[in-house]
């Protein structure tokens, strides 16, 4: 039987390798958007890492935020394989006056498998359509206010997305959408 339960969880205390289900918010033609978060481990942070753990008074090594991924999903659908009734009950709004749904589901799991639900971070030298045209503010780079950080003078750029991880072999494997580009064998995956 599916295990979400709303309102298990929050993003002030995810911890590291858990994904939250934030909320569901309503889209065009009928369908809901789903945000997943989770605190990536990227080393930086963890308790052998000697870079962090000599700057653990300086908050810029300190933890990072949760890493964020949307999906378009139907209502029906996903009120199916996440055991969860996304059809109704969008009474809250966020700062824009778009119709929300707070689930606040903690390691939120699909299908009777249960197989959990987590943000695969993709770091790509190809950007897609809208890195391309946000490059300032989707390229990554060295420190906050640093320099652009390139690969043979192509700009580097990380895509959260949602993948699913089976729970007896633990492989992830990424949640193709329609919208989304292949990415080229300059890929390195951080989950």
């Amino acid at each position: 039987m599916k295990g979400n339960k709303i309102n298990s969880g929050d993003l002030a205390t995810l911890k590291p390798g858990t994904s939250l289900l934030v909320h569901a918010r309503r889209v065009a033609n009928g369908k809901v958007q789903l945000e997943l978060a989770e605190r990536v481990e990227t080393g930086t942070g963890s308790s052998n890492d000697p870079l962090a753990m000599f700057n653990k008074s300086d908050d810029r090594f300190s933890a990072r935020g949760a890493r964020r991924a949307w999906i378009t999903v139907e209502p029906v659908d996903a009120t199916e394989l996440l055991g969860i009734d996304l059809t109704s009950g969008y009474n809250d709004a966020d700062e824009r006056g778009r119709e929300l749904k707070v689930l606040n589901v903690l390691s939120p799991t699909a299908t009777e498998d249960a197989i959990p639900l987590r943000v695969q971070i993709t770091e790509t030298v190809t950007p897609d359509d809208y890195q391309m045209e946000n490059v300032e503010e989707t390229a990554k780079r060295a420190g906050e206010d640093g320099d652009f950080i390139t690969h043979k003078a192509c700009t580097s750029s990380q895509t959260p997305r949602w993948c699913s991880e089976s729970p007896t072999t633990h492989s992830s494997r990424p949640m193709h959408l329609p919208e989304q580009k292949a990415v080229s064998s300059q890929t390195r995956v951080l989950m």
